[in-house]
């Protein structure tokens, strides 16, 4: 399961407590809540809620968003040491199936605001890709599946040859950066996740933001997604 960074999922979902408008009926937003009874405003001290008390809630709901991906799979600490990641295959695996279907198209959905029609994937050369369709944009996801950590580090730099890396991103994977166009390439065992963005327009989403950010946001939901091989 990906690890949430500070400038994460939980930036993104703090976006859309920025455009939350307090009352403004003359009471300081830190005095103002409904009375259970009535239903009206009432002047306290326990009413508004802080942006303190909003983080917790908001890293509250990043961490069982991901819960809800992988509820049925088993958790990092059930395996042993002598686990090993799974070389590429003549299919694609469960892992990469998981980025076009199952949990993780409606997850983006709810982390964006907005459902997306994922188009069918394509399995070439190793390499598993869909795209997420909307009205008047596109993004998409692809899993390149790889076979030792030599081959994935390869591919990994390759992409930040070919795309340009503009920052490394922390805590995410096992590795991962941001290119120079936004899109987010993460690498995790032995499988590389690009979530490109160039089909993004420059505001998107809701509320609406970067491409950029919703590059990291959307390569998070699908590490959380990701509690196995």
């Amino acid at each position: 399961m990906g690890i949430v960074e500070p400038g994460l999922l939980s930036t993104f979902v703090m976006s859309r407590l920025d455009h939350a408008t307090p009352p403004s009926n003359g009471t300081s937003a830190d005095q103002v809540s409904l009375s259970h009874s009535t239903g009206h405003p009432r002047s306290d001290s326990t009413s508004w809620p802080s942006r303190r008390t909003l983080a917790v809630v908001v890293m509250s709901l990043t961490v069982a968003l991901a819960a809800a991906c992988s509820v049925s799979a088993p958790s990092s600490a059930s395996t042993t040491k002598d686990t090993k990641p799974l070389s590429a295959g003549k299919y694609p695996s469960k892992v990469s199936k998981e980025v076009c279907k199952s949990d993780a198209p409606h997850d983006v959905g709810e982390a964006l605001g907005e459902k997306a029609t994922v188009t069918p994937p394509t399995w070439v050369n190793h390499l598993y890709s869909c795209t997420y369709e909307y009205p008047n944009a596109k993004m998409t996801l692809s899993v390149k599946e790889l076979s030792s950590p030599k081959q994935t580090t390869a591919y990994f730099n390759s992409l930040g040859a070919q795309l340009g890396v503009a920052r490394k991103l922390t805590l995410l994977g096992q590795g991962a950066f941001q290119t120079t166009n936004g899109s987010v390439v993460v690498r995790k065992d032995y499988k590389v996740l690009l979530v490109d963005d160039s089909g993004l327009p420059a505001k998107f989403g809701h509320p609406p933001t970067t491409p950029g950010n919703i590059a990291v946001t959307v390569a998070d939901v699908v590490l959380g997604c990701w509690a196995g091989d």
